[in-house]
């Protein structure tokens, strides 16, 4: 037996390693195989003498022995094997290392060598530990290098690899000690390799502004990491907690390397991921997007004040004075040691109020922008956490865009009114970019901006956009043209930093019922940037202005924003107006003249930023709008409120046999025109119902309008140097003093202002740079039109004929006839009405006297007039023999 068992040991490689595994496995053996990595064969150097033990001692004197050849069974085994023994060779010991070499490499590839198989007889021995341990250090050394090496090789320096989680949700995975040290070099790779198209390194700027400010946030784009590492811009959003902890700490070891002091100034560097692609409406947050990175846009309407939170706790031991933890607070609940390590108490233990990290905090609640919350729906908020340099980045009235993890925390308030398990959520902040006009203008394409500077050219772009505005409803020339200028708006100003001037328009629309004042109002709410609609009766003074309220959780006072703070940069639009209390419409005074809202409530003492449009819409007393009494007997309005708006449109409902007629077909063909099955037959017929424009000139489509607004408040801002000073001097002091003779509303300093904002708007509409002479005859034009409408009938015609030069500035001349023409019309009418009893079914007036009217205004020829089809559309026609107009009901 023992010469069969030494020459076991003396078979060739091959045998060796087949028997090796039969050896293992046989009864009352326990021998490891052999393997050795850095030697080849197994020597005598180096190794003990003895073994203590138990079991059957292999190494010992007359090793070598066991390896001399024994020709009897240095043979293999005949079953099992197509060789013959002649195919055999004796190997040299430089080929047996070979051999050794690419076995131990096979049973690597095959998961076997790397933990089962890596204990080799010399490491069996206890001995001589002075040797045993440097060359167990050495090759443990070796072993982690080649294991790094393999791993990365085989696991994580392959994307395909990276990517295969081996079973584990992305949670797990970039928990895992690997995985998490390859993002860590990869993001602190993308960090400090990127660059932009014109080869600058992105980060390094932005690490160099970010160290300039003492800021701590370094804003990643999420664009940018996708094409460059989409590994992990997959693994990011599915989970946000681990890969952001991750990308901080890479992001420290890059800043460090840059600054290496800066630990002083900022104890953590927060990484902030702009631009993710997807946005999410408040109100579509479900479970599905439970603690992933999402991003969401609403308007604040609340936040609290900044509180600091505990970030990293150490306790006092009260029995020994043993200094605790630290221990890192998590979000959800409190983090309590459960006995003291030193004197084994379980308590009572104190915060250590000096060691303890925190970090600043702070709560604001987000509710879905008012032009996106369908109608008949309760706009969602939501509460979001801002923490560290994020606190005090937006206030109430701010539309922002808030990226952040979807967070959910146990709330026991919500379990004693609903009785079962109820989670509350909330956003744990990441990043926030305010939304401005700003970003609107961003978002035009070259080609919008191209089709924009194209328009602006065009001589007839102002008839174009008043001809625009509200295409749906027939006439009311005067109202479009002031909401086309309440929408372009004039330029703010703040000479000294001392008091602001007002920039914005504000608009009021009174008459008669059914004059689709209301209609104007939700049209420009939808084409307006941002816009919020409320209606007198449903608006009281605090939801105009802003209210304080006790917080439920906290109990502390917080300030909650109202319409007009939350239309801030916008257009306020109230209806009704008539119908608000006076105690409601008085807190809008400031408002609206200094556009900002001051609040002194509960020890808070502050003011907001309410810096937008106020276009409102009322109606008179008794319902109907008497043209023999004045503006101010007409309307249930004070002189102060009505002083602020700076264009007063009155809408009457006259009785006009030929426009009422228009009117009628206008509003057939609009209703045949937009049914919602008259698509399909449409299509089948080629003839379109085209709506008749009042204006005559093609308008501009909606959605290039809506850019046009955008594009020319933001990049237009139009100057006054060239600007005509005696003609608004002039017009001022006549104004003044038709005012007082008539006793109508007071003009007042606030008109001159008003006509240089309407100047400007008209100016910014043409996109010009500075205001010249046609802008401002427009605004003396619109202003006195809204000062006239707002006369007693008996004074409107002779103060028409006093200003009847302003009035017909850019009025075509063939409109100012038409109208005179009409006048007389009237005047036949009432003739015909009081002597016959009835209405005659034509009228006829004498051309003399339409010539003589024509004169006067410096028009001598008519026939143009005659010839066009304004004259002929009217219904009228002319009767050369007998010089007479005549015009068929």
């Amino acid at each position: 037996m023992a010469d069969s068992s030494e020459s076991n040991m003396a078979t060739s490689p091959v045998q060796n390693s087949r028997r090796g595994e039969a050896f293992t496995s046989s009864p009352g053996r326990d021998l490891p195989p052999f393997e050795d990595e850095s030697e080849g064969l197994l020597g005598t150097e180096g190794l003990p003498d003895e073994e203590d033990e138990d079991g059957e001692e292999l190494i010992g004197e007359g090793m070598e022995r066991d390896y001399r050849p024994i020709p009897e069974l240095d043979v293999y085994e005949a079953e099992g094997l197509a060789l013959n023994d002649d195919d055999l060779e004796e190997l040299t010991a430089s080929q047996r290392e070979a051999a050794e070499r690419a076995m131990r490499q096979r049973d690597r590839e095959m998961g076997r060598g790397l933990g089962r198989m890596r204990a080799g007889l010399l490491y069996e021995s206890d001995d001589d530990e002075d040797e045993g341990r440097p060359l167990r250090k050495r090759r443990l050394a070796e072993r982690a290098a080649e294991g790094m090496e393999e791993e990365e090789e085989d696991m994580i320096e392959s994307i395909e690899n990276l990517e295969d989680m081996k079973g584990h949700s992305v949670r797990e995975w970039v928990s895992m000690a690997a995985p998490r040290l390859e993002i860590y070099h990869r993001f602190k790779n993308f960090l400090k390799t990127h660059v932009d198209d014109h080869g600058h390194n992105v980060f390094k700027e932005r690490i160099n502004d970010m160290c300039k400010e003492n800021n701590e946030s370094v804003v990643v784009n999420y664009e940018d990491l996708a094409a460059r590492e989409h590994v992990l811009a997959y693994f990011l959003p599915e989970a946000p907690a681990e890969m952001l902890k991750i990308f901080d700490e890479a992001a420290k070891e890059v800043v460090m390397a840059m600054y290496p002091k800066y630990n002083q100034i900022a104890q953590e560097i927060h990484v902030r991921i702009s631009h993710l692609p997807l946005v999410e409406e408040l109100r579509s947050l479900r479970q599905l997007h439970l603690n992933q990175l999402i991003r969401t846009s609403g308007v604040v309407t609340s936040c609290t004040g900044v509180l600091p939170q505990l970030s990293m706790v150490k306790y006092n031991c009260a029995k020994c004075g043993f200094v605790l933890g630290p221990f890192s607070q998590s979000q959800n609940q409190e983090v309590k040691p459960g006995s003291c390590p030193e004197c084994q108490s379980l308590g009572p233990f104190e915060i250590n109020m000096e060691e303890t990290v925190y970090q600043n905090y702070q709560r604001i609640k987000i509710q879905e922008s008012p032009g996106k919350v369908a109608a008949g729906r309760l706009p969602r908020s939501k509460d979001a956490i801002l923490l560290a340099d994020l606190v005090d980045s937006c206030k109430p009235g701010d539309e922002i865009e808030l990226t952040g993890i979807y967070h959910n925390n146990y709330d026991g308030s919500l379990n004693t009114a609903n009785g079962f398990p109820v989670f509350a959520t909330v956003i744990l902040a990441n990043h926030i970019t305010k939304k401005d006009n700003k970003v609107a203008v961003g978002e035009l394409t070259d080609e919008d901006m191209k089709v924009i500077v194209g328009l602006s050219k065009d001589e007839q772009i102002g008839e174009k956009i008043f001809a625009s505005i509200a295409p749906s409803i027939y006439g009311h020339e005067d109202i479009k043209r002031g909401l086309a200028l309440a929408l372009f708006g004039g330029e703010a100003k703040n000479p000294g930093g001392k008091h602001k001037i007002r920039g914005d328009i504000n608009m009021l629309l009174c008459g008669d019922p059914g004059t689709a004042k209301s209609q104007f109002l939700k049209y420009v709410e939808k084409v307006a940037s941002r816009a919020i609609f409320t209606t007198g009766q449903g608006a009281s003074a605090v939801g105009l202005t802003a209210y304080v309220q006790r917080h439920p959780v906290t109990k502390e006072w917080t300030l909650e924003a109202g319409a007009l703070v939350l239309a801030d940069r916008g257009v306020c639009l109230i209806d009704e107006f008539d119908k608000m209390n006076d105690q409601d419409r008085t807190s809008i005074h400031e408002a609206m003249e200094q556009q900002s809202i001051s609040i002194s409530k509960a020890g808070i003492v502050t003011s907001l930023q309410a810096r937008c449009t106020v276009i409102a819409a009322a109606n008179p007393i008794g319902g109907r709008y008497d043209p023999s009494l004045t503006f101010s007997e007409n309307v249930d309005l004070t002189e102060p409120i009505v002083s602020r708006f700076d264009i007063l449109c009155v809408v009457r409902d006259s009785v006009d046999p030929v426009q009422d007629e228009m009117l009628a077909r206008f509003v057939v063909s609009s209703h045949i025109k937009h049914h919602p099955n008259n698509k399909d037959e449409v299509n089948g017929d080629p003839q379109e119902i085209i709506l008749p424009n009042s204006y005559g000139v093609e308008p501009i489509p909606q959605e290039i309008l809506k850019k046009y607004i955008i594009y020319a408040k933001e990049k237009v801002h139009p100057k006054l140097n060239q600007m005509d000073q005696d003609k608004v001097a002039r017009m001022y002091s006549e104004l003044r003093k038709e005012s007082m003779a008539t006793g109508s509303i007071p003009i007042t300093v606030r008109h001159i202002e008003s006509m240089i904002r309407m100047a400007e708007a008209h100016a910014r509409m043409h996109l010009r740079d500075y205001v010249v002479e046609d802008d401002v005859n427009m605004a003396i034009r619109v202003m006195l039109e809204s000062f006239i409408d707002t006369q007693k009938f008996s004074v409107m015609r002779s103060m028409r004929k006093t200003f009847s030069r302003y009035l017909a500035f850019r009025r075509d001349n063939n409109e100012l006839l038409l109208f005179i023409l009409k006048q007389l019309v009237s005047e036949q009418v009432m003739y015909q009405r009081n002597r016959y009893g009835a209405q005659q079914d034509s009228i006829e007036v004498p051309e003399k006297d339409l010539i003589d009217k024509a004169r006067q205004i410096n028009i001598h020829n008519l026939s143009a007039f005659f010839d066009s089809d304004l004259f002929k559309t009217n219904k009228f026609s002319r009767d050369v023999k007998r010089k007479l107009i005549v015009q068929n009901f």
